[in-house]
Formats: structure tokens, C-alpha cells, sequence
């Protein structure tokens, strides 16, 4: 399939469980040669649904979804509950529950926002794999028919998610400036090269009235992610032996969260899982190893 310049992304909205509003991205694939998209063996379009991570936001997915919508799919980025310009849980409630249920109702909205009636493949890093495996197992037969989870498993290192806490933490009283924030990021990703650039991270923080600059995200959710309110690793693994749909993970050969040890396990319970490693990345896969990430993920999409 001819790929070009697809548009920018138009934000739309979803409701969620318990009438919470949900903000997203939504790129309409790039227009293409209709001689060459007809051509015998070009992959069909379908519907991608991108999930962030737990203390991302959808811009994590900026990249990837210009991309894949330029490859011809209809691609819709999320900001889950309590993240970005999704609004936050009055509740308090961040459970796995709460963000699967989330996730099965805009499962059920993507026709209405694309306007197509496709397959909808789910990618999801860390938490927001986690959520989609739920999301496939629990959603009508034929809705989900592919699964990519990004540097997650049910079970992952207790080290890695410890650090990620951490690290999210850190920043709950905020930062004096931009320069500050990205300077932790800088300590938390040390294999990451810095650029030195900070204008994007204005993407995921939000300056108060008090002059700092704070997480874009609801400090209520660090406080639901202790222990097994959010990471219920046996509600995970039950979900996942029983989907039969092809699942690829993405791992990051740095990853303190995804070990090989882990991967092994997930492979006893999921015989035909697809394993990519990309060299050079951790957790972060997707912003670590961009390209070599959405090539891996249009390979997968597109067979």
C-alpha cells in the first residue's frame, strides 16, 4: 500500500464506564492511489486502537498513529480516565475493572467515530496492555482480533513496576520549570539520549496556579496503583489463556518489567505468542526504538 503525509489527528470524545468522559485522537488513514490500494495482496484497513501507559498520556502515541494511519488504517489514540484531557474519576476508582469496562465501551463507539465497521486491533504498553488484554477477552466474539502488548505481561517484575511508581511519585509535589521535569525523566531513562528540547513535555505536564508544573494526571490513581487494586496478575492471566487471537509482544531488551524469565511464563500460557525484542530500548519501547517499533507493529497488523 502507498503511504503518504496522512492529516493531523482530529480529537474526539468517548464515554466510558459510568458516564466518564474519554478524549482521544483520531487520525483518518492517508488518502491513496485507489489503483494501488486495490492491488492483489494490499493489507486491508482497520480500525487501531493505541493504550497508554499508566502516567501517559495519548501524545505517547503520536508517531506510531501518523504512521500507521499513513499505512491506511484508522488509528484512535486514548487518554484512559484520570490522564490528559480525559476527565478524572470522582470515585477515585482506578481499578483494572474500572479501565477494561472503560475500554469495552469505546470498543463499542469506533464505528460511530470512524465510520468503519472493521476488526479492531488493540495496542496497549503496560498498563494499557494489561487493560487490553481484558478488553479482548471480554468483548463480543470478532470485535478484537488482534492484540499487541507492548513491554507488559500479566505478571511483571516486581523491581520494574516498583521504579515506575517511584518515579511517578517524585514529581507529586511538581517541578520549578520544564527544565526540571525533564531532567527526571532524564534519571529515569538514562539509556534514553536527551535532546534537550522541553516544549513537548508541556504535553503531559500542566503549570497551576502556584507557577509549577505538575503531571498531567490524577495523583489518585498513584495511590489505586499499589498492589493488586490495579494489578490483579490472576484476573490477567485467566483472561489471557482464554483469547485465540494472534498476540504479539513488543519487549524492550533493557526492560526491567518484561524480563526473559517472564516472557517464558507468559509463553506457557500462550504457546502461538509472537516475541519481538528491539535492541536498545526499556519500558518506554515505543518512544525508545520509534521506528523499529511501528515497523514491527505494521508487520504484524498487515499479515
Amino acid at each position: 500500500m502507498q503511504t503518504t503525509t496522512p492529516p493531523q489527528p482530529k480529537q474526539v470524545e468517548f464515554t466510558g464506564s459510568g458516564g466518564i468522559k474519554l478524549v482521544a485522537d483520531h487520525w483518518s488513514p492517508a488518502p491513496t492511489d485507489s489503483a494501488v490500494g486495490s492491488a492483489p495482496g494490499t493489507p486491508s484497513p482497520r480500525i487501531v486502537l493505541l493504550m497508554h501507559g499508566g502516567g501517559q498520556t495519548r501524545f505517547s502515541w503520536k508517531n506510531t498513529g501518523a504512521l500507521l494511519a499513513a499505512h491506511g488504517h484508522e488509528v484512535v489514540s486514548l487518554d484512559t480516565r484520570g490522564h490528559g484531557e480525559s476527565d478524572w474519576a470522582l470515585d477515585g476508582d482506578y481499578s483494572a475493572t474500572a479501565l477494561q469496562a472503560d475500554g469495552l465501551g469505546v470498543l463499542e463507539q469506533l464505528p460511530a467515530v470512524t465510520g468503519r465497521h472493521l476488526p479492531v486491533t488493540v495496542v496497549g504498553a503496560s498498563l494499557g496492555g494489561l487493560t487490553g488484554i481484558g478488553m479482548a477477552a471480554l468483548a463480543p466474539p470478532n470485535t478484537v482480533d488482534r492484540l499487541i502488548l507492548v513491554d507488559v505481561v500479566p505478571r511483571p517484575e516486581e523491581r520494574g513496576t516498583t521504579r515506575i511508581r517511584d518515579f511517578m511519585a517524585s514529581g507529586g509535589d511538581g517541578f520549578d520549570d520544564l527544565d526540571q521535569a525533564a531532567a527526571a525523566i532524564s534519571e529515569y531513562l538514562p539509556h534514553r539520549p536527551s535532546t534537550g528540547a522541553t516544549e513537548g513535555l508541556k504535553r503531559n505536564l500542566r503549570r497551576r496556579e502556584d507557577g509549577r508544573w505538575y503531571w498531567h494526571w490524577d495523583p489518585a490513581f498513584l495511590n489505586a496503583a499499589d498492589g493488586s487494586v490495579v494489578l490483579p496478575s490472576d484476573m490477567f492471566e485467566k483472561q489471557a489463556v482464554g483469547l485465540t487471537i494472534p498476540i504479539q509482544l513488543i519487549r524492550g531488551r533493557l526492560s526491567d518489567v518484561v524480563s526473559k524469565e517472564s516472557v517464558d511464563a507468559f509463553r506457557e500460557l500462550i504457546p502461538d505468542l509472537e516475541v519481538t525484542e528491539l535492541t536498545g530500548a526499556g519500558h518506554t519501547a515505543a518512544g525508545d526504538s520509534n521506528d523499529a517499533f511501528t515497523s514491527a507493529v505494521i508487520d504484524f497488523i498487515d499479515r
